[in-house]
């Protein structure tokens, strides 16, 4: 299975540009994009997208998105990986 990412939008969009320059087959979105939630998404709707698209989050959201992952796994949500 080939790993998909989104970025949270907390992080620069130089950071797709500079990956994709690695490695353009890399399959990464960021939150804003199409396909991708829209910017100013919540943080329960990142993680909902992420459980049904399998998508793994690359977020430095410290403040909100651990009590929400929380949340979202006591109800027994998953998602597919988080850096």
């Amino acid at each position: 299975m080939k790993v998909r990412f989104l970025l949270d939008e907390n992080l620069s969009p130089r950071l797709k540009i500079a990956v994709l320059r690695l490695n353009p087959a890399i399959d990464i979105l960021r939150v804003g994009e199409s396909n991708a939630p829209t910017l100013g998404t919540l943080d329960p709707d990142v993680l909902r997208y992420l459980q049904l698209s399998q998508r793994l989050l690359v977020t430095d959201n410290r403040a909100s998105m651990p009590a929400h992952l929380e949340t979202h796994w006591a109800e027994g949500g998953h998602i597919w990986g988080l850096f």
